[in-house]
């Protein structure tokens, strides 16, 4: 395989232009850095459509057997030197090996309780780490995926993808309006369990949960409004003793989560 030795290669320059979420949207790929993330995609199952690796960078014989597998099946893997390689990567001390993966195409209209019985719905969230981190958590107590409401950060931000720790390849990940998640939850009856700091109960005093059920986590600045607290069937708070009036966002997904996990019960 000739070795590719120029950044501006167009292959090079479309893998680069992936770093922006304007090109992560239209073409609905994005990028997976690292030895750990891109084998975490491998054994996923998820749709991976090319590997740009470093032979200079790369030590690690579990990769290059990765890219040899993936290559057997068909899929592009290019060799790059270290300088191209670094052009492409957003890491400051790359391992030498990424991928450009297929995002999930799931709409909420797909999703069901039978296969999503439980998880997590964020308004607008901001920062693309508390995504990933929850993420990670829904792989950490067995829930089943991540709902994002009216925008936000992109759940395929380089960042988001890192802290996900590769829970983003096993859960699915939806984007919907909020009107749509309130038409979808009343049809499908899911329980909601909305926090806020005005909520009526301290979430320790709920006794159980009942699925399919979200917890629904307001914008990170001002909380839930009016219409979104409506929806709810709990409204519930998580006391602060301090003089902090709030948690950042995925440490109260986090707090929830496993209350909710210790609580649940079926239909």
């Amino acid at each position: 395989m000739e070795m590719i030795r120029s950044r501006s290669n167009d292959k090079v320059r479309d893998a680069r232009a992936l770093r922006q979420r304007k090109q992560r949207a239209e073409r609905g790929s994005f990028l997976v850095e690292g030895i750990h993330l891109v084998g975490a995609a491998e054994e996923a199952g998820a749709q991976i459509e090319g590997i740009f690796y470093a032979p200079d960078l790369l030590r690690s014989q579990f990769a290059l057997e990765l890219i040899e597998g993936v290559s057997s099946r068909g899929v592009s893997c290019f060799q790059t030197t270290a300088d191209v390689f670094a052009s492409i990567a957003a890491k400051e001390h790359p391992q030498g090996i990424l991928a450009v993966v297929r995002q999930s195409e799931l709409k909420i209209s797909g999703l069901k309780p039978e296969s999503f019985s439980w998880g997590v719905a964020c308004v607008a969230p901001q920062d693309p780490g508390n995504v990933g981190a929850i993420l990670r958590t829904i792989d950490a107590v067995g829930a089943s995926g991540l709902i994002l409401l009216d925008g936000g950060v992109d759940a395929y931000h380089p960042t988001a993808v890192r802290a996900s720790m590769g829970a983003i390849f096993r859960h699915p990940i939806v984007n919907a309006t909020f009107e749509d998640f309130a038409s979808w939850v009343a049809e499908k009856d899911y329980q909601v369990v909305g926090t806020s700091a005005h909520g009526t109960l301290d979430y320790q005093e709920i006794s159980s949960y009942t699925k399919p059920h979200i917890v629904l986590l307001g914008d990170e600045r001002q909380g839930l409004t009016s219409r979104q607290a409506e929806i709810c069937n709990f409204l519930v708070r998580i006391p602060m003793h301090g003089k902090v009036t709030s948690l950042n966002l995925a440490v109260a997904a986090g707090v929830m989560l496993y209350d909710m996990l210790a609580k649940a019960s079926e239909h």
